[in-house]
């Protein structure tokens, strides 16, 4: 199971960053005539969204355009206007008479204490991930979005290791294409889906890899749950198909694809992580369609069942393609 998200028809994908404050933002547009059906899954209970609410099940907006995740936290959101700057310049957005508005929601990861708290993704940074959205083969690990990411950190951020970004994707019998992108920057501990092993966590004095589950008792006790080492969480990832699906169907897709968190993050969905998925169909009204990407026929169970497995593939990536930083290493440092 390797590719990445592009490998769905009509998906590019573009990555800003600032290497020095260490944050960054990652643009994933969809390039066909009405853009994406779009779902979504928040499970965290520290989230830091943006028109997540248009994706109802009951919104009225059927149309998607781009979805921007950014570093930041809560100050990073600005910089889904660059994105839709960028989209408005090309004459994409959702026809209201007098304008086209380009529906970008967007996401965060906390990553202030990883490097520069001071460095925020702007308008600027969103732009330029849009303007940089491509087809095709595109960097993982420590880049766009991922570039401050960290996992581990129960035993406080001095014991972490460094997070990322990865993507998956698998090609099924008539054509279907499921795929999934990732930023992992969790409070819990990274493990290998088929064996369990712990593949990126807190790092004990030894160099042994910590199991997170068995040390929330000692981190709840001796630090203020919330603030401190345990701040700076939060998982993102959106899976897309070449599908046809409802924004019913999306949603349910989205809420299927968490299980890919819950085989790979440990512990995942907590109180202080923003954990978010999001779910594309992207492709045109029907097979055959003149113009943009051909949709197929598949049942949201059978996408989300696979978008489940190429998350947990993804999450994987994120952390093995990273690169350390300062004081905090990668897979491959270790």
């Amino acid at each position: 199971m390797l590719g990445n998200l592009c490998d769905v028809p009509g998906v590019l994908v573009g990555h800003a960053a600032d290497e020095r404050g260490l944050t960054g933002c990652t643009a994933i547009l969809f390039d066909a005539p009405a853009g994406a059906v779009v779902g979504v899954d928040v499970r965290g209970s520290s989230p830091g969204t943006r028109e997540t609410d248009l994706l109802s099940p009951i919104g009225r907006v059927e149309e998607t355009h781009a979805i921007l995740f950014t570093g930041g936290s809560a100050f990073g959101l600005g910089a889904a206007g660059g994105t839709v700057s960028y989209l408005e310049e090309k004459g994409v957005g959702y026809d209201v008479g007098v304008a086209r508005i380009p529906i970008v929601p967007a996401a965060v990861i906390f990553d202030l204490a990883a490097g520069d708290p001071g460095a925020r993704p702007g308008e600027p940074m969103g732009y330029e991930a849009a303007a940089a959205a491509g087809s095709g083969d595109f960097a993982q690990g420590s880049v766009g979005v991922g570039t401050g990411a960290t996992v581990g950190k129960v035993l406080g951020l001095d014991r972490a290791m460094k997070g990322g970004l990865g993507s998956a994707s698998i090609e099924l019998s008539g054509g279907l294409v499921v795929a999934a992108l990732v930023v992992v920057n969790a409070f819990g501990d990274v493990r290998d889906p088929s064996t369990g092993t712990i593949v990126a966590g807190p790092r004990l004095p030894d160099t042994k890899l910590a199991d997170s589950v068995e040390h929330l008792e000692e981190a709840a006790r001796s630090m203020r749950w919330g603030e401190g080492g345990t701040t700076g969480n939060t998982t993102l990832a959106i899976v897309a198909t070449n599908a046809r699906l409802t924004k019913p169907a999306a949603t349910k897709v989205a809420q299927m694809a968490h299980d890919g968190l819950a085989r790979t993050i440990s512990p995942v969905h907590t109180s202080i992580d923003g954990d978010t998925i999001f779910a594309a169909s992207v492709g045109g009204p029907a097979e055959g369609s003149a113009t943009g990407p051909v949709a197929v026929a598949a049942s949201a169970d059978v996408v989300g069942a696979w978008g489940a497995r190429v998350t947990a593939e993804a999450v994987v990536r994120a952390v093995t393609s990273a690169k350390g930083m300062p004081g905090i290493p990668g897979v491959s440092e270790i």
